[in-house]
């Protein structure tokens, strides 16, 4: 069945329109803040890329590796909530290790969560990029140890075509070795470390526990400047904050990528 011109020219126009919806569609999340001033104001567009990958550790100590996946747990549970009633987050890994009520405290709900215990680092790769090129969720998160350039592009090229976050949570491989050192095609990367947390007075004057404190890197963003904070962890909406006496103050800069941050107490991986 032959086409005419005409109809050449009003197929190539519904085309066009498809294309600018899905397009507009897309551009109304295409920015995740983090709600604190001082930390967007840094990164390039206001807040991290929604349809992109986004890569985070901590180091060898577990309040460091803790704190990573809270930051990327976080994140995740704002982009769900921006998606509204629904919306779900994939999270893939090798070994079962989650501890369900710490996702929750980040805001994480298990209603919105979705896992997949994959093996290996190569497998939970492939899930993340199935899910990815699924569409239909939130974001996609995956515990890894090793992934190479092309691993990460995979998830970077995934995460654009369908407008879903990518979020790569790297596991210390030893002691000694940087899960960061790696190339990678992430738009963002970013350091977690644990800090010693700020000490609050009840009524009668004892000391007690606050708020989780960390320090916080953002060692490369495409088109931006790398930064550090020091912030107060995901409280039960996946929000960030600065203390008090750092909101006014200028950002750090990055601390050197084989710096270890000061341990304190708790974790999100369940005991063994």
């Amino acid at each position: 069945m032959s086409v005419s011109a005409a109809q050449s020219r009003r197929i190539a126009a519904l085309r066009a329109e498809i294309g600018a919806i899905t397009a507009s569609g897309r551009e109304a999340g295409a920015v995740l803040p983090f709600g604190a001033d001082a930390i967007d104001a840094r990164l390039v567009g206001g807040g991290l890329a929604a349809a992109a990958l986004h890569e985070a550790s901590g180091g060898a100590a577990l309040a460091d590796d803790a704190a990573a996946t809270l930051f990327l747990a976080g994140i995740a549970a704002r982009r769900a909530r921006e998606m509204g009633e629904g919306a779900v987050v994939l999270w893939a890994f090798g070994r079962a290790e989650l501890y369900g009520p710490g996702l929750q405290q980040a805001g994480l709900a298990p209603e919105r969560l979705l896992l997949a215990e994959a093996g290996d680092d190569a497998a939970v790769l492939a899930v993340m990029e199935e899910g990815l090129r699924h569409g239909g969720l939130a974001a996609v998160v995956g515990e890894v140890r090793l992934a190479g350039m092309t691993a990460t592009r995979r998830l970077q090229l995934a995460a654009e075509e369908r407008g879903v976050t990518a979020l790569l949570l790297r596991r210390p491989r030893a002691r000694d070795r940087d899960a960061l050192a790696e190339p990678s095609a992430a738009t963002t990367r970013w350091r977690v470390g644990a800090m010693p947390s700020a000490r609050l007075a009840d009524p009668v004057g004892d000391a007690g526990i606050g708020r989780a404190r960390w320090q916080l890197d953002l060692l490369r963003q495409r088109g931006g400047e790398p930064c550090s904070w020091i912030v107060e962890g995901t409280d039960a909406e996946g929000r960030l904050a600065l203390p008090a006496g750092f909101r006014d103050g200028p950002a750090a800069p990055a601390r050197p990528a084989d710096s270890v941050s000061p341990i304190v107490a708790g974790a999100v991986r369940a005991a063994a």
